[in-house]
């Protein structure tokens, strides 16, 4: 924008004025310390006779919808035709209900501004469509470890939404409880995904990174963990039994 603006020997102030904003906060979009806005955009392209380059920029205004770390996973999971997923501590985002998903995202260290908050948490269920709108339906597995199940932000109408997505076709939920842990189950989340090229994924996340990779000897070691763990949950039928006798003891 600042190079379009001096091209035209266009000044700041003059930009400002016609675009109805004050002369710092063009700077700040020029400098890239403030996104800029569509309308400056539009009047910053007429005045300086862009030619509708500077108004093409605004369909890349957007927000990203999920924290850079993860971006690249949720690309590939909008292609994978299977997924199979580990969660140690929390409910794994597919099958998360939005009050749980609020409280999560709303308690983010450091804080989010209510804006990005509420579009993480939009961004999140609209994910989970995953589980019922494809063609052919993605085969999903889920193993959730108990500590997971007995958090305080878990409540009874989380644990409706686990029995209801249990018994989709396409999706296997099992639980492990605290007595059948083995140490791959204590290292953290991981999840395997397939793409519709066939192109296998592990992905671990932790506190300050995550991996996402296709280098053979870690699919190979994510995929010989997670059959570990899922041998030792308990089958579908008693997970399902398992998360009922919670709901009870509410």
């Amino acid at each position: 924008m600042k190079r379009w603006r001096m091209k035209a020997n266009v000044s700041r102030e003059e930009l400002a004025a016609a675009a109805n904003y004050s002369p710092d906060t063009i700077k700040s979009m020029e400098q890239g310390v403030r996104m800029p806005t569509p309308r400056a955009l539009d009047t910053a392209d007429e005045l300086c006779g862009a030619e509708g380059f500077l108004s093409a920029a605004k369909d890349y205004l957007q927000r990203e919808k999920f924290p850079a770390r993860a971006q690249d996973f949720m690309e590939r999971e909008r292609e994978a035709i299977s997924l199979w997923w580990y969660e140690a501590m929390y409910i794994p985002g597919l099958l998360q209900t939005k009050r749980y998903a609020q409280a999560l995202i709303e308690n983010h260290v450091p804080p989010l501004d209510a804006d990005t908050a509420e579009e993480r948490v939009a961004a999140r269920l609209e994910r989970q469509a995953i589980l019922t709108e494809r063609k052919p339906p993605v085969a999903l597995c889920f193993v959730v470890y108990e500590a997971a199940l007995r958090s305080s932000q878990v409540d009874a109408e989380q644990l409706h939404r686990l029995l209801e997505v249990s018994r989709l076709r396409n999706v296997v939920l099992q639980v492990l409880p605290f007595e059948r842990a083995i140490t791959a189950a204590l290292l953290g989340p991981l999840v395997l995904l397939e793409t519709h090229d066939h192109e296998r994924f592990s992905y671990a996340e932790g506190q300050l990174g995550s991996e996402l990779t296709t280098e053979p000897g870690a699919v190979s070691r994510a995929t010989e963990r997670l059959s570990m763990i899922r041998t030792q949950a308990l089958s579908p039928d008693e997970s399902a039994r398992f998360i009922e006798r919670m709901v009870d003891q509410l």
